[in-house]
């Protein structure tokens, strides 16, 4: 009785959404594996035969699975690292908080280019597939320059003015030196993902994580506790192994473009008749994308920042619990990108505003759904905390008991708005997704972090709470625009 009230319910909420969300033309997507092989042909399916749930999911569940692997090896880092203590971990924390910086800006600029190649695709131009291709790639590589300047140059003295000891900030120094190595590994593995998964085919990803997971993990515990004749390298270890192991995916992905796409990324000809301009067009299209998510990624990197100023304990379970929020959550971010995709290949073609309502409204009851999943899944891995991290102070256990009601809620106002970003982005209203974003993250959770922990002195618990917080604060400016119709002239 439950479930079927549970379903009439979806039902109307995703009914009364979805039927206000589109009134432009669109096209249907490609299909989501293509076979190796010569330059392909991107299929034009007729508007009849739109993408069913089923096909959604089947592009969806490789990026979530991707997006695991990716945040898994933060996971797997900190599990191997918590067995050094609390110290090891909030030198993590540093670290991670702008190392998140620089790969935050590389998934910013990925996800943009996952966009234009979805467009060449659906649009089947060769020529717009490299153009998004090479512009990715170029872009790719100066953010990263630029960051890693900035992080040699400033990184050090942000670490020492926040750590708690100095062997807290020379760990975690030595950390992020060794972790740039993965970051320029990622300039090239984001960039030929994002091409993957523009066309549809999110499986190589997939491959390349699966690759990428053993690597991280045995090495990680053998040069963090120095078996087999290796020097014990602790903290250091752990970035060691991941650099190895990123350097792994890269050269699969490597490979696997060369083999199958080097017909389409050598194509003659640009988009916008040569590559300098092609990379113009490229950026002006990518910099409202790219700018919310390095928003996105500022804002972390000083939240990150401000919890170091939380007991060590307390800054423990921040760092702890991270993680687990991230990778449950491509749960849903993985779906909301999937329809995302399929959307950006239907713009290439020529669909009624009616038959992308029914693909969206389809979309839309499945996320509610998803997002029950997660909750569970949280409640699940929360109270196996103990079991999980036997050797963690009983603060830090009480600490992470105490986000669980928050916990619990935030995935149904996080996968809401996720569709609707996605949705919005795909309809050419990408400005409007970025004001949204810039708004409730430096009005509301930036600022606000700052007055709990150095001013209110706030429990952990009230910090974490701005999480869900700045869910709400966006919910209703994302489904007000679904609702105006306004993006549709975008």
């Amino acid at each position: 009785m439950f479930n079927n009230a549970w379903h009439r319910a979806a039902s109307r909420c995703h009914h009364t959404v979805s039927r206000h969300l589109l009134g432009r033309t669109s096209a249907s997507a490609g299909s989501p594996e293509s076979p190796p092989g010569k330059q392909r042909d991107v299929l034009h399916p007729d508007e009849q035969n739109l993408p069913d749930t089923r096909q959604v999911f089947s592009l969806a569940w490789p990026l979530a699975i991707n997006a695991i692997m990716l945040n898994g090896i933060v996971i797997v880092d900190t599990y191997l690292v918590s067995t050094l203590g609390e110290g090891a971990l909030a030198s993590m924390g540093l670290a991670a908080a702008i190392i998140g910086l620089m790969l935050g800006t590389l998934f910013a600029l990925s996800t943009a280019t996952q966009i234009l190649v979805a467009q060449g695709q659906g649009a089947n131009d060769p020529v717009r597939l490299k153009s998004a291709f090479w512009c990715g790639l170029i872009m790719n590589a100066l953010a990263t320059a630029i960051c890693l300047t900035l992080v040699l140059s400033l990184g050090e003295a942000i670490i020492v003015g926040f750590a708690h000891t100095p062997r807290i900030a020379d760990d975690a120094i030595h950390y992020l030196h060794i972790f740039t190595v993965v970051v320029i590994a990622e300039t090239v593995s984001q960039s030929m993902s994002s091409y993957f998964n523009g066309t549809g085919r999110t499986k190589m990803p997939f491959y390349s994580h699966l690759v990428e997971i053993p690597v991280n993990i045995a090495l990680s515990v053998v040069l963090i506790h120095g078996l087999y004749g290796f020097p014990e390298s602790g903290l250091a270890g752990a970035a060691m192994g991941s650099a190895a192991a990123a350097l792994t995916r890269m050269l699969f992905l490597s490979g696997c473009i060369l083999r199958t796409e080097l017909a389409v990324i050598g194509v003659t000809g640009w988009a916008q008749t040569t590559l300098l301009q092609s990379c113009r067009r490229h950026f002006i299209l990518a910099l409202p994308i790219a700018a919310t998510f390095f928003s996105q990624a500022v804002a972390n990197v000083l939240c990150a920042l401000l919890y170091a100023r939380l007991s060590i304990s307390q800054f423990a379970a921040m760092t702890l619990i991270m993680p687990w929020v991230q990778v449950f959550g491509q749960f849903m971010t993985s779906w909301a990108q999937a329809t995302g995709i399929f959307v950006g290949q239907l713009l290439g073609q020529q669909v009624s505003a009616d038959s992308l309502d029914g693909f969206l409204s389809r979309v839309w009851r499945v996320t509610f759904m998803l997002a029950a999943l997660v909750s569970l899944l949280h409640l699940v891995t929360t109270l196996s905390f103990d079991w999980i991290y036997d050797d963690l102070m009983d603060e830090t256990r009480h600490a992470l008991l105490s986000f669980l009601p928050l916990i619990l809620l935030l995935p149904f106002p996080k996968s809401s708005n996720a569709i609707c970003g996605h949705t919005l982005r795909a309809g050419g209203d990408a400005v409007y997704v970025m004001n949204i974003f810039v708004f409730s993250q430096w009005a509301v959770r930036v600022p606000l972090t700052t007055l709990f922990i150095l001013y209110l002195d706030a429990s952990v618990a009230w910090v974490f709470a701005l999480f869900l917080l700045e869910e709400i604060v966006k919910f209703p400016l994302f489904h007000r625009r679904l609702y105006s119709g306004k993006w549709r002239r975008s």
